[in-house]
């Protein structure tokens, strides 16, 4: 898998939900809906730009390979479960989504302990 290239989709990805959000959603949703929405932009660009990070790490030998494939791939997993839920909360007004989303967050958490590992173990 081309790990910064799924990245960088993320991140193109990430502005594009960004712009919908603030003007095609701009005054349909609620407060608190909006701020939902906004945490999921949030997250997702912290989290697709990490996973670019992750990415060239191997070139530079901080990291191998193998280890930076585990970390992006559950950095982006976590954009789409986590923030993938948010968005669908947001959008559709359904608050059982929400049960959905730490399964995104188990994914964050999963990934930066997992390159703190690669960074001891090396």
């Amino acid at each position: 898998m081309n790990w910064s290239a799924a990245s960088a989709m993320a991140l193109a990805l990430g502005v594009m939900l960004g712009a919908f959000g603030a003007h095609a959603l701009r005054g349909r949703l609620d407060a608190y809906l909006m701020s939902v929405y906004e945490k999921a932009v949030l997250y997702h660009f912290i989290h697709a730009l990490g996973a670019l990070i992750v990415s060239l790490m191997p070139r530079t030998g901080a990291i191998t390979k193998s280890a930076a494939g585990w970390v992006c791939g559950l950095l982006l997993a976590g954009v789409a479960i986590f923030c993938g839920s948010l968005y669908a909360l947001a959008i559709t007004g359904y608050l059982g989504l929400g049960a959905i989303t730490p399964i995104g967050g188990i994914a964050f958490i999963a990934g930066w302990a997992m390159l703190a590992w690669a960074f001891i173990r090396k």
